[in-house]
């Protein structure tokens, strides 16, 4: 039994070796637990997880590199915590998707609800559909939070409104629609910033926003809001209020500057775009406690006396930017405002009646950066040392008036100046070529519509200009540089149109490589148009109508992605060769009209996008294919005039008019060019001259995306036949269809009276028979509506629109005639004697049988009376006598 005994260990030993067991056992879990705290929370990498699956563009952001969040970028943790405390996850500057994407991407708020530590969220920029309204209810620490440029409705706001450590919340843009709840901010005591600009929030401006007790910066413009502003003086407004942004509503009432007596820290002031809401702002005597940078009071209800009586205005010493533009004030220019000590950076008087001249500016505005006076009364010479009253302008807009006098040549020694535009004086002379070739810094340059003369260009064949040219309507003469270079940016523009421009189109030693639209119409340009126009190959407009160019389309090894061609008005012939000048697969707007082409017109079914051709007045010959049907974003289609025979194709009636501008604003090509100052915006167009269309017996010229809103089909004076397909009454969004002066015949299809946006319809001058329906009486738009000289019979409709039409809508038809009460009027039908609108026939109605009767009985009454008057009475015997 020995070997059952039991070893001895000596006093003390077996705790010693027991502890250090258990410490090595314990030891890596408790390197486990400090690993854990050096680490973020498992349920918020989680979460951040699923926020980054939603995101584009956080899949580079390398977080899937570490387990740790706390690492990852745009990730911020407590130090002592190890909590997420900001989140910067804003996709600004990302390349946004199409405007048919945003908001596609849904994403549930509670996500959020895993970050309690979370004080600053900046989530814009995501256009990114938040759902549910508390997730975010829990972040009782958050005090910056940014959702700008997302999607939500306006009862999320009132999840936000239990955030109550809240100072910054921004909402810029999130599509939020209806009333705005009066109790989200009652709770919000800490607000010092609030966006809600850029919605559609509608309703009055709750009482409750502008008695936020530490509010310093307040902007809700560009909504809907309506109604008068809650404030008066009165009102427990905070005094902590910077900034005012009221602009761009509905708003109306009064809004009186007095109320403003509190406010000594105000530093800014909108409230441009309420045009119903009267301010008052001149009260002699007052002096405001505060002193403003910002001033925006265009297009709203102001005190025409602001600057007649400018009380107000010589209060404010530190004003950087004023905007009073489109408000109709009156009398001169007040050229105090720019007095030597002036601290003005931007100045917009734009769109108002001012006069004086420029000759009242007469100290140096070494601060000001931009000014414009466009669309006023001011008169005079541009004075010539310019550059020393402006010394750093960028900007001078003077566009619009009736400046006179030459272009001084001291405008090139403005050496910041980017944009100059003198459009729409009185302007002449010649134009210093120092502004083409010598100024590198100026991007726009428009002195369109003036007096000014010379050689094109100055002479000068280098452009320094950036971004765009337009000399057009003016009295430029001579030919095109033959080796023109330029370093145009994105998108260069040159418009010469409406000069006098002579020579050949010859443009092969021309190196411009990122011209995209060159319109040189209304000039005497000769000639052939160059092969060389194919080396243009960034070009997508191009307008080259109303010249005397003559001979065929030249030929391109790679077509011209143009998107709008206008070569209208030439001495152009040949047949249209398909895919040879411009690519079928781009081209939008097609003008070949007045010109001699000739040949079938079957081309017309490759262009996938067309939207508007015109290829009137011209030999085209053959049938029309029933392929054109393929177009279905045909708008407009003009074959007036023409040598085209065979019938119409039924399918017509299928077309759809899909499609609406996007990007590109078809006849407003291009309004890009928008620079944006404090004070206003600067916006350079390129005005095309509009798309043409012969409706209402006139040919109309439509301006802007009207082409959105029009459609018209004119097939007339061609050599058609056939029957008329009753499924053109398919096309209810029609407003003009002409198919007179053709060869169609059989009835006037009774589909016709679905065509309910039809306001002209003209079916003269054919072969048609049978009744005019009865059913086009209901066409309630129908301005202009002609059958004449057809074989029609019958009556006219006496009700609705077609009996407030005159005879001459309907002459010409033997058999028809107008209906009256008690007579049998139908179809085949012949009248007796000739028609109303027969042509000769005279406008009174064939006499009664009775009414003949009495005048034969009258005529031999009298008769007889005559000769018992010359043989028995005495006077009559000698007066027989006598002859």
């Amino acid at each position: 039994m020995g070997f059952c005994r039991r070893r001895r260990f000596p006093e003390g030993s077996i705790s010693r070796k027991l502890k250090m067991r258990l410490w090595q056992c314990a030891l890596p879990l408790v390197l486990a637990v400090f690993l854990v705290s050096d680490a973020c929370f498992t349920e918020e990498r989680i979460a951040l997880l699923q926020i980054g699956d939603s995101l584009r563009g956080m899949s580079t952001m390398g977080w899937l590199e570490t387990d740790d969040c706390c690492s990852w970028e745009s990730v911020t943790c407590s130090n002592d915590t190890r909590r997420v405390s900001s989140l910067q996850l804003s996709l600004n500057g990302v390349s946004p998707e199409p405007e048919s994407e945003l908001c596609r991407v849904k994403l549930n708020s509670t996500v959020f609800s895993a970050f309690p530590e979370l004080q600053f969220l900046d989530f814009s920029m995501n256009h990114v559909l938040l759902q549910g309204s508390d997730g975010l209810v829990g972040l009782s620490k958050l005090r910056h939070l940014d959702l700008s440029y997302n999607c939500f409705d306006a009862s999320f706001m009132e999840s936000l409104g239990k955030l109550v450590s809240l100072e910054v919340l921004r909402l810029e843009s999130s599509a939020m629609v209806g009333a705005l709840p009066a109790s989200v901010f009652e709770n919000l005591s800490d607000l010092k910033e609030l966006d809600l600009s850029n919605n559609r929030l509608t309703g009055n401006l709750p009482a409750s926003l502008f008695t936020l007790p530490r509010i310093e910066h307040l902007n809700v413009s560009q909504n809907l809001f309506e109604g008068s502003i809650p404030w008066s003086s009165r009102s427990n407004i905070s005094s902590s209020f910077r900034t005012l942004d009221i602009s761009m509503n509905k708003l109306s009432g009064n809004f009186s500057f007095l109320w403003l007596r509190n406010l000594s820290n105000l530093e800014k002031i909108y409230l441009s775009g309420n045009v119903h809401l009267a301010i008052g702002v001149n009260f002699p005597g007052w002096t405001p406690p505060f002193q403003l940078k910002e001033l925006l009071l265009s297009g709203c209800g102001i005190d025409k006396s602001i600057i007649a009586e400018p009380h107000f205005l010589r209060t404010q010493n530190y004003l950087e930017v004023l905007d009073l533009s489109n408000n109709n004030l009156s009398g001169s220019f007040p050229s105090w405002l720019l007095a030597p000590q002036s601290t003005l950076l931007y100045v917009n008087l734009g769109n108002n009646l001012l006069s004086g001249s420029l000759d009242q500016i007469i100290s140096a505005q070494t601060n000001l950066l931009a000014i414009s006076l466009s669309s006023n009364c001011i008169s005079g010479d541009l004075p010539a040392n310019i550059s020393s009253i402006f010394p750093n302008a960028t900007l001078l807009d003077f566009s619009g008036n009736t400046i006179s006098g030459e272009i001084p040549s001291d405008l090139c020694n403005i050496s910041g100046m980017e944009y100059l535009d003198l459009s729409n004086n009185n302007l002449s002379g010649e134009l210093p070529s120092c502004l083409f070739a010598d100024h590198p810094i100026l991007k726009t340059l428009k002195v369109s519509n003036n007096k000014l003369g010379g050689p094109i260009l100055g002479g000068k064949s280098h452009l320094s200009i950036r971004w765009e040219i337009y000399l057009d309507g003016n009295n430029f003469e001579g030919e095109l540089p033959r080796n023109l270079t330029g370093n145009f940016e994105f998108r260069g523009t040159m418009d010469f149109h409406g000069n006098k421009l002579s020579g050949k189109l010859d443009v092969s030693l021309w190196i411009l490589p990122n011209l995209w639209s060159l319109n040189l119409a209304c000039n005497c340009l000769t000639g052939e148009i160059d092969p060389s126009m194919c080396s243009l190959t960034s070009i997508n407009l191009l307008d080259i109508s109303n010249n005397n160019i003559s001979g065929s389309l030249p030929n391109c090894n790679n077509p011209l992605e143009l998107l709008f061609l206008n070569i209208s008005g030439n001495l152009l012939s040949g047949d249209i060769a398909p895919q040879a000048f411009f690519s079928n697969a781009t081209v939008t707007a097609l003008d070949l009209s007045y010109n001699h082409f000739t040949g079938n017109i079957d081309w017309i079914q490759t262009l996938g996008t067309l939207r508007y051709i015109s290829l009137g007045r011209n030999k085209f010959n053959g049938q029309i294919s029933p392929n054109i049907c393929k177009l279905q974003y045909l708008r407009i289609i003009d074959l007036l005039d023409n040598q085209l025979s065979g019938p119409l194709p039924p399918c017509i009636g299928s077309l759809s008019f899909q499609g609406k501008s996007s990007g590109l604003s078809y006849w407003n090509l291009f309004c890009g060019r928008v620079i944006q100052y404090p004070a206003f915006r600067y916006t350079s167009c390129y005005e095309q001259s509009g798309f043409r269309f012969f409706t209402k017996y006139n040919l109309y010229t439509y301006r802007r995306n009207f082409i959105d809103l029009f459609f018209g089909f004119d097939f007339s004076y061609n050599m058609l036949s056939g029957e008329i397909p009753p499924e053109l009454g398919h096309l209810t969004n029609l407003k003009a269809l002409n198919l007179s002066h053709n060869n169609f015949f059989g009835k006037i299809p009774a589909s016709f009276a679905n065509m309910s946006e039809i306001e002209s319809l003209d079916l003269s001058h054919n072969e048609l028979s049978g009744a005019i329906p009865r059913q086009l009486s209901h066409l309630s738009s129908l301005a202009v509506f002609s059958v004449a000289y057809n074989n029609l019979s019958g009556c006219v409709p006496d009700a609705g629109q077609l009996s407030l039409f005159n005879m001459t809508s309907f002459e010409g038809n033997r058999d028809l005639r107008e209906a009256s009460p008690g007579s049998v009027c139908a179809a085949g039908s012949s009248p007796d004697g000739p028609s109303r609108w027969q042509p000769g026939a005279g406008s009174e109605e064939a006499m009664d049988p009775a009414l003949y009767a009495v005048s034969a009985a009258s005529f031999v009454l009298l008769f007889w009376i005559t000769v018992g008057f010359i043989f028995c009475h005495s006077y009559g015997q000698r007066m027989v006598l006598k002859l």
